[in-house]
């Protein structure tokens, strides 16, 4: 094709770039048109598979505790709202979670995504390839909203769906395993000081049941009453016998009195003690027993109708202007050189 006409002193800085494109306008719609046609034809399901998305929608929640938030709470100041929606912090403990390689592997697995994106097993780097697809058809985000959207894309709608809708399946189980872990940890330090209490608190018991034995039961009391007795006694002469056994009474008083008035003191206190520890027993037992969904979802995740991947208009047009600039620059570099070669 000629070249069109153009003034030697006008190459690039051409001071009218209609005029210009106008000058090269068979090539530069033959080019385009062609990328056109050809980006159409090759982002048809022929060679691209169209791909179809499914999406869940989920809000953290607040709870972290089931006890503190439905049990009385007698030694905390409140308990948590279980119906309140978490924000940002819990929405990205939620992404760390869903990016897991716990979630990761029990997805790949279940639902054979290697053999599923038809990935070479015999390949050097299987397991980087199968990573590297799972995280460009998988994806999570948190939104303006504070909840966070899981996103699958894949060939097959039905299993973009599954997947999508199992994922939030496993973000509960990940999340309330290891949070039933760190409870059954704080269950074994609890139950153990709760029965060591417990068995302090029955020697002191039986100690204290001893002292009844040899006649010390409330050491105020009978220390007052025998005094009393012991004077009387005296005043009005009574014998010496029973002034004697007046005697033994308090002596008996002295000589366990002080035992009997330490351990029933620390009876009172331990006891509060395991009134305070079996109420956190039972907290701790109904953390590792009993679990909330770590979500409040917003929507299942359904087969997509409509295929979202390629966007087959988007990439004509991509590629039709991608040939239009390449072509515009290819010509003004040659209409450069060319000018160049004739002022030479």
């Amino acid at each position: 094709m000629d070249a069109p006409n153009t003034n030697q002193d006008r190459v690039f800085d051409s001071t009218n770039l209609i005029v210009y494109l106008y000058n090269w306008r068979k090539p530069l719609l033959v080019v385009s048109i062609v990328a056109g046609v050809l980006a159409a034809i090759f982002s048809g399901p022929t060679f691209i598979k169209p791909k179809f998305e499914s999406t869940v929608t989920v809000f953290p929640s607040t709870t972290n505790s089931l006890s503190k938030a439905l049990l009385p709470q007698k030694f905390a100041s409140r308990g948590q709202d279980i119906l309140e929606f978490g924000k940002e912090e819990e929405a990205e403990q939620l992404l760390q979670i869903l990016n897991s390689d716990e979630i990761r592997d029990s997805i790949i697995n279940k639902f054979k995504l290697l053999e599923h994106y038809e990935i070479d097993e015999d390949g050097k780097y299987v397991m980087t390839e199968l990573y590297k697809t799972f995280a460009s058809n998988i994806s999570f985000r948190r939104t303006e909203y504070m909840s966070v959207e899981v996103n699958v894309l894949d060939t097959d709608p039905q299993m973009a769906a599954d997947i999508a809708n199992d994922i939030v399946r496993l973000l509960d189980k990940v999340k309330n395993r290891i949070q039933r872990e760190r409870a059954m940890q704080g269950l074994k330090i609890i139950e153990g000081e709760f029965f060591a209490l417990k068995k302090e608190l029955e020697l002191l018991e039986d100690s204290l049941t001893i002292l009844r034995y040899k006649g010390v039961h409330d050491y105020e009391a009978q220390s007052s009453v025998l005094n009393e007795q012991l004077a009387t006694a005296i005043i009005e002469n009574a014998s010496p016998t029973n002034i004697r056994k007046i005697e033994a009474k308090l002596d008996t008083l002295a000589k366990y009195g002080g035992t009997y008035v330490s351990i029933r003191d620390e009876l009172v206190y331990l006891k509060e003690e395991v009134v305070k520890l079996k109420t956190a027993y039972d907290q701790a037992k109904v953390d590792v027993e009993q679990s909330l969904p770590a979500t409040f979802k917003v929507n299942n995740a359904y087969p997509a109708e409509k295929k979202t991947y390629p966007i087959r208009w988007l990439v004509v047009a991509l590629s039709m202007l991608g040939a239009f600039t390449l072509t515009l620059i290819a010509i003004l570099i040659w209409d450069t050189i060319r000018s160049s070669r004739q002022k030479a």
